[in-house]
């Protein structure tokens, strides 16, 4: 009798000892499940693979590149080069006065006298441009998906790959955190709009360089803003009056300019 009732307690025991494994576990997956789905990148514990750069191949010469035209309401200040293709340099609207650099076009119709005829260019780095694109715009395995449902203001953005499937707004100022060598990329598959006066920042030593913002909606920069990284646009990008970007302007149409300034970052 004695041994059965000690055999039944041992049983009891082993019972209870797995009962409470299984509860652990199944509270650190779930932990695990709603930290990946509503992270909002502050006080992150979980470690993410890190994301390789996106290669803009020749692209990444331009501070601006554009397939159908770059408008302009004067005075704008870009530093870098800019261009256009495949539609023809008359739908570059920048004077000579205002870019640091080269404008490319592909016919004898762009400004004068800075103007460069290069069609071969061109055509190559819209190539890569679009390459970029898609390679942006695929990447799998999102590390945050519809962060703050689209709503992004406030917030400071760790290193990852962001997947929102509706629109983004920065309605207020954001903080993008990182090393030199972190990447963020940012796929959108509706419009980015950033509201009036509101400022991205980087700390940490992150570089605009490594920012990938891949929109397939158009991408509006309010009043007096100011946004670091680079714009990957299936559609138009849209700065108004004032509006500054410490980064590259990629558009598959058109770029709008309002007396803006726009640098290409090293």
């Amino acid at each position: 009798m004695h041994s059965k009732l000690l055999s039944l307690a041992t049983a009891t025991m082993l019972l209870a000892v797995l009962g409470s494994c299984k509860k652990e576990s199944n509270t650190i997956e779930s932990s695990r499940l709603s930290s990946t789905e509503s992270s909002t990148a502050l006080g992150k514990n979980l470690v993410l693979a890190s994301q390789p750069v996106v290669n803009l191949g020749v692209a990444g010469n331009f501070a601006i590149l554009s397939k159908s035209g770059i408008t302009d309401v004067y005075k704008s200040a870009v530093t870098g080069d800019i261009g256009t293709s495949p539609i023809s340099g008359a739908a570059i609207h920048l004077t000579c006065a205002e870019v640091t650099g080269t404008i490319y076009s592909v016919d004898a119709a762009g400004p004068l006298p800075c103007g460069a005829i290069n069609a071969s260019r061109l055509t190559t780095s819209i190539g890569d441009m679009q390459t970029a694109y898609t390679d942006a715009a695929g990447r799998p395995n999102p590390d945050f998906l519809n962060l703050g449902a689209g709503n992004i203001g406030g917030k400071t953005l760790t290193p990852g790959l962001y997947k929102f499937t509706t629109a983004v707004i920065i309605p207020t100022d954001i903080t993008i955190s990182g090393g030199p060598d972190d990447v963020w990329i940012f796929q959108i598959a509706g419009t980015l709009n950033m509201s009036s006066a509101v400022n991205i920042t980087l700390s940490g030593g992150a570089q605009a360089k490594n920012i990938f913002w891949q929109a397939s909606g158009a991408v509006t920069l309010g009043t007096t803003s100011h946004f670091e990284g680079i714009v990957l646009g299936q559609t138009g990008i849209n700065l108004k009056t004032g509006a500054s970007v410490n980064g590259r302007l990629l558009a598959q149409t058109a770029v709008t300019l309002q007396m803006n300034a726009v640098t290409r970052p090293q």
